[in-house]
């Protein structure tokens, strides 16, 4: 069944291919500028640190709904062994980690979705094969650091957390903008609150999955005008779910990942900086979220750190 004409509308309003030439693979990553890396160092005031990954463990949120990503598993490869046969000398213990690349804390690839046998910038859906992104994976991100804002929309909302399958939209964001004091400016990182990571904290990993608050179609238009370089949020699946439009699976994905070149992060714990902002009512700071650059790979797991 093809995506309906109101998704096609939509997608020509915010498509971005060729504007940072025919062989970009960044998307909007490009509007981190030196002048943005700026903005995100002169938010810091305090030196605070707010670590914003959930941990990488084996009861992380995937229950195997989507088959093969798996939660971390590390098993041990050595264990005190001498390196040299004589234990009085040095030994190491070492582990390994096999994990889905968009199982914890992620940003996803901007190959990580297609339609129309598409992905952004007009390349190919074919560029992805067995071994992996030939275009626009994770590698060809770069460095995600500049100023990070915090738009909580569930404390704007009057609420702790937004119902499940909360649709949010452009004037949410702007309700959360007025809330923070904040402008938003070219090449500004936005973490969306939705305030669902509660449901995770609490050990209710169904809960956590469906149903999901999330952006909405009616967000897409917001992130393309205020030129977002990149989008995170507290969920599983950035935007709302259960879906919006009955004939369109995850339309928010197509329209960031393969129309405007947006990377989307998922699974980020918004939980303590929220509160630190919620205190001093300062919602900006500088956010280093650089992914493990994954040579070809369709996700980078993250640890991001907001220093405010």
């Amino acid at each position: 069944m093809p995506l309906p004409e109101e998704f096609h509308d939509l997608a020509r309003r915010v498509n971005n291919w060729g504007r940072w030439g025919a062989d970009d693979e960044r998307g909007t990553l490009n509007l981190l500028t030196d002048e943005a890396v700026r903005r995100g160092v002169a938010a810091v005031r305090s030196g605070h640190r707010f670590g914003l990954s959930i941990p990488l463990a084996q009861d992380g949120p995937q229950l195997g709904f989507v088959p093969g990503r798996i939660n971390p598993i590390r098993t041990m490869i050595s264990l005190n062994q001498p390196l040299t046969g004589d234990p009085t000398q040095v030994c190491v213990s070492e582990d390994i980690v096999v994990m889905g690349t968009l199982a914890a804390t992620h940003w996803a690839a901007l190959a990580y979705a297609s339609y129309d046998n598409r992905i952004y910038n007009g390349f190919g859906a074919a560029s992805v094969t067995a071994a992996g992104a030939t275009r626009c994976g994770i590698d060809k991100a770069g460095p995600i650091v500049g100023r990070g804002v915090l738009l909580d929309v569930a404390r704007a909302s009057g609420v702790d957390r937004l119902d499940g399958g909360y649709a949010i939209t452009g004037a949410d964001l702007d309700a959360a903008a007025d809330l923070a004091g904040v402008t938003i400016e070219s090449g500004d990182i936005v973490l969306v609150r939705t305030g669902q990571m509660r449901v995770l904290s609490a050990g209710d990993r169904m809960g956590y999955l469906y149903p999901v608050p999330g952006l909405s179609l009616h967000s897409v238009e917001w992130m393309r005008a205020h030129d977002v370089a990149a989008a995170a949020t507290d969920t599983i699946t950035s935007e709302v779910y259960p879906r919006e439009l009955p004939d369109a699976e995850l339309p928010v994905h197509l329209l960031h990942l393969v129309e405007m070149g947006l990377t989307q992060g998922q699974n980020f714990d918004l939980e303590e900086l929220a509160a630190d902002c919620a205190a001093d009512g300062s919602y900006t700071f500088l956010l280093s979220a650089t992914p493990e650059p994954l040579v070809g790979g369709l996700g980078g797991p993250v640890a991001p750190v907001a220093v405010k």
